[in-house]
C-alpha cells in the first residue's frame, strides 16, 4: 500500500478530512499510514529549540490508528473521524498526561479525557500529541519562553500568532489533519489566519470546556483549526456532540453583510487592506451586497477591557495563590497581565458583567438586519519576531492583533477566519462574525465565501 498521502503533499489545500476519509475508505492508504506521515513530517520539521509538540503521544496514536484500520477491513462501522490524525492544545486534559498549558509549573497527570478530548476518541480520532501555546493562554502572538516559539511556515521569521500556535503549526506542518484549540479573544482564529489555515469559534455554550483549563471563563470556547471551512464544521459537529450531516453552501446571491466602518478597520497595513478589499470584490461579484456602516457598539467595547477585563479577573481567581507561592515560574509578560486582575474588585467584576450583557443586546438588535458582519481577521500581517522583542512592542502589537477577533468572543458571538492571501503574499484571513446560535448558518455561509474566494488566486 502507498504510503503517499494527502498530508505528504506540497499543495496543503488537498489535505481536507474529507479527502483523507475517502482515501482510507478507498483502501488507497490506512490510518497507520496518515499516522505516520505525520509522524515523520513531526520529525523532519519540529525544532526541539521552538517546539510544535510540547508531548506526542505515539504509542497510543499508534494503538488507535491500528484499530481504526482493524475496524475498517472487518467491515464494522467506524466514528466520524475514524483515523483522521489530530494534534490538541496543551490545555486539554488526556488521561495520564500532565495538562501544563504551556507553563512548567502545572505538573500534575490528568484523571480523565476532557469532554471534547473523550467525545473525539469516541468518534475514532487519532490523538497525536499536546501542541505548544502561549502560557495559559495569554496573549494573541504565540510567543512561548518555556518551550520556544514556532516559526510561521507561510513566513519565515514570523511569528504564528496565537495562542493556539502549535494547532495551528502543525495542521500546516502536515504534523497533523487537524487541531483542536481554545479560543477566548482569537486564539483559534489568530494563528488560524497567520498560517493559512481556517478557524472557528463556535457560540460559547455549544462546546463544553470540562476538563480544560480556563483563562476566562466568560470568554472561553472551543474551536478546531484546519484546511477548509467543511473540515471545521465535521470537528466542530463532534465537539459539540452532534452528528455530522454534510453542510450545503448557502448562495452569497441577496446575502447582506455588513463592514463596520470603524473599529475593526483602524490600522490596518497595506498588505492587510489589499487582501481585504480583494476579498470584498470577490463577494459583491458572486452576488453579496455589502454594507459599510458605522458599528456603535463595537466603540464602547474597550470599556470591557479595561483593567485587563474579564481575562484578567477570571485568570487572577484561579492563578492568585501559585502565583504567590511560584510566581518565579512564569512568562513575566503572562505573570504581568494576570496580576491586573488583583486591583479589579467585587464591585468593578460586577460592573463588567452588567455591562457586557447591554453590549450583547446591543449587537444582537443591530446584527439582525445582516446576515453577517465582514472584517479583517487581523490588521496586520504576522510580525517579525524581532518587532515582538521588547516589552512594548510585544504589548501594542498583543492588543492590536487581539482587537478584531476580541469582539466576538465579548459578543459571545460565532465567528470563522478564512485565508484570503495569494500565493506569494504574507498570510492573512477574512473573517466573517454570525449572531450568537446561528453556527450552523454562519458556517453555511462560510462555505460559499470559500468557493467564491477560490478565484483570488
Amino acid at each position: 500500500m502507498s504510503n503517499t498521502t494527502p498530508l505528504s503533499q506540497p499543495d496543503g489545500r488537498s489535505a481536507t478530512l474529507d479527502a483523507l476519509l475517502d482515501g482510507m475508505q478507498e483502501g488507497r492508504w490506512q490510518a497507520s499510514d496518515l499516522l505516520d506521515a505525520c509522524l515523520n513530517n513531526a520529525d523532519a520539521r519540529d525544532d526541539p529549540q521552538a517546539q510544535v509538540y510540547t508531548r506526542r503521544f505515539e504509542r497510543t496514536a499508534r494503538a488507535e490508528a491500528a484499530a481504526a484500520d482493524r475496524l475498517r477491513a472487518d467491515g464494522v462501522p467506524t466514528g466520524q473521524l475514524a483515523g483522521l490524525p489530530i494534534a490538541l492544545k496543551a490545555l486539554f486534559d488526556v488521561a495520564g498526561e500532565v495538562t501544563h498549558a504551556g507553563s512548567q509549573g502545572w505538573q500534575a497527570a490528568a484523571e480523565r479525557d476532557a469532554v471534547i478530548v473523550a467525545r473525539l476518541r469516541r468518534e475514532g480520532a487519532v490523538l497525536t500529541g499536546h501542541t505548544n501555546m502561549t502560557e495559559f493562554a495569554y496573549s494573541g502572538l504565540g510567543l512561548n519562553p518555556h518551550y520556544g516559539t514556532p516559526d510561521n511556515p507561510l513566513a519565515p521569521g514570523r511569528i504564528p500568532g496565537g495562542s493556539s500556535s502549535g494547532s495551528a503549526v502543525a495542521v500546516a506542518q502536515g504534523m497533523a489533519a487537524a487541531g483542536i484549540g481554545t479560543d477566548t479573544g482569537g486564539s483559534v482564529r489568530i494563528p488560524a489566519a497567520f498560517c493559512g489555515l481556517v478557524g472557528f469559534k463556535p457560540s460559547q455554550s455549544r462546546v463544553p470546556r470540562q476538563g480544560t483549563f480556563p483563562l476566562s471563563d466568560s470568554l472561553d470556547s472551543i474551536g478546531p483549526i484546519a484546511r477548509s471551512v467543511a473540515c471545521c464544521a465535521r470537528l466542530d459537529a463532534v465537539l459539540a456532540g452532534q452528528p455530522w450531516q454534510p453542510a450545503t453552501a448557502l448562495p452569497l446571491k441577496g446575502r447582506r453583510f455588513v463592514v463596520p466602518g470603524d473599529y475593526m478597520l483602524d490600522g490596518m497595513d497595506a498588505a492587510v487592506e489589499a487582501t481585504f478589499t480583494r476579498s470584498l470584490t470577490l463577494l459583491r461579484d458572486a452576488g453579496a451586497t455589502l454594507i459599510e456602516a458605522p458599528a456603535p457598539v463595537l466603540a464602547s467595547l474597550p470599556e470591557l477591557m479595561e483593567g485587563g477585563g474579564f481575562t484578567a479577573a477570571e485568570s487572577y481567581h484561579l492563578h492568585r495563590q501559585w502565583l504567590g507561592e511560584h510566581g518565579e515560574r512564569y512568562d513575566p509578560r503572562v505573570r504581568s497581565r494576570i496580576e491586573k486582575g488583583a486591583v479589579l474588585s467585587a464591585a468593578d467584576y460586577l460592573e463588567l458583567l452588567q455591562r457586557r450583557r447591554e453590549r450583547q443586546r446591543q449587537a444582537d438588535a443591530w446584527l439582525a438586519d445582516f446576515d453577517g458582519l465582514l472584517a479583517p481577521t487581523v490588521p496586520v500581517v504576522p510580525s517579525r519576531h524581532a518587532e515582538v522583542a521588547s516589552d512594548d512592542d510585544y504589548a501594542r502589537l498583543n492588543l492590536l492583533i487581539l482587537r478584531n477577533p476580541t469582539v466576538a468572543n465579548l459578543l459571545d458571538l460565532c465567528a470563522i477566519t478564512l485565508p484570503n492571501h495569494a500565493p506569494g503574499e504574507l498570510p492573512s484571513g477574512l473573517m466573517l462574525i454570525g449572531r450568537n446560535g446561528e453556527d450552523a448558518t454562519l458556517l453555511r455561509q462560510a462555505l460559499a465565501i470559500e468557493a467564491a474566494m477560490e478565484r483570488r488566486c
